[in-house]
């Protein structure tokens, strides 16, 4: 990636993207002028060094053959030459310890042999954007039913000493058997295991889902905004 003038201030996760992509995640990054995105195959969030006139611009630039996704405290309301697709509050939760319980399924790790599969779990159940690379952001697990992938969690971005647990789905045909929590706890506690600090976005509306995190250990640490831009 090109050299960005300086990191931005501010706690890292008030623009995790901004932190992954201009410090430990730097490789999947393009970069162009004042702004940063991932690499469109592994994901479409983008960051901008600041709200100016010519970092905005160049943030626009990125979205040109791809939408972009920015996730931040404070995101711009507009960009000029994007059009907004949609925007949503989410809860940014963190968890510096993780419950106890159970393991009662057999854990398999996830790798490139399972990327057609982890895809095709993730384009069925839509846990949030998750590309043909997303698997390769960090580590990933899974569990199998009669050889078929039917669940998996892992870890995307990584800003600063912050790992976040995303890409959490189960298959319709598996859900209400406590796979989500029990994939989301072992990951969150590999994380804490390396001396990393788990977190994760929900969306605020979704509060059965902020529940399961809080019954895992995470505790809500702000609010954050998702926005989707697209090119007019």
């Amino acid at each position: 990636m090109s050299e960005l003038v300086k990191r931005s201030d501010g706690h890292p996760l008030d623009r995790p993207v901004w932190h992954a992509l201009t410090g430990r995640q730097h490789d999947f990054a393009v970069a162009r002028g004042h702004a940063v995105r991932f690499d469109p195959a592994y994901g479409p969030f983008a960051a901008a060094i600041d709200d100016s006139g010519p970092a905005l611009h160049d943030l626009a630039m990125l979205a040109a053959k791809d939408e972009i996704w920015l996730l931040e405290r404070n995101p711009p309301r507009r960009i000029p030459g994007l059009i907004m697709l949609k925007q949503a509050d989410c809860v940014q939760m963190v968890a510096h310890t993780v419950t106890t319980a159970p393991i009662r399924f057999d854990i398999v790790e996830l790798g490139a042999d399972d990327a057609v599969e982890m895809l095709a779990l993730a384009t069925l159940t839509q846990p949030g954007p998750f590309r043909a690379h997303t698997r390769a952001l960090g580590h990933f697990i899974g569990i199998r039913d009669q050889g078929r992938l039917v669940a998996m969690a892992g870890e995307r971005m990584q800003p600063d000493a912050y790992v976040e647990v995303s890409g959490v789905c189960t298959h319709p045909d598996h859900r209400g058997r406590g796979y989500a929590g029990l994939l989301m706890r072992e990951v969150a506690a590999r994380i804490l295991g390396r001396g990393g600090i788990p977190f994760l976005h929900c969306y605020a509306t979704n509060t059965g889902a902020i529940a399961l995190y809080g019954s895992l250990g995470f505790t809500p640490f702000q609010t954050v905004t998702a926005a989707a831009f697209s090119a007019a």
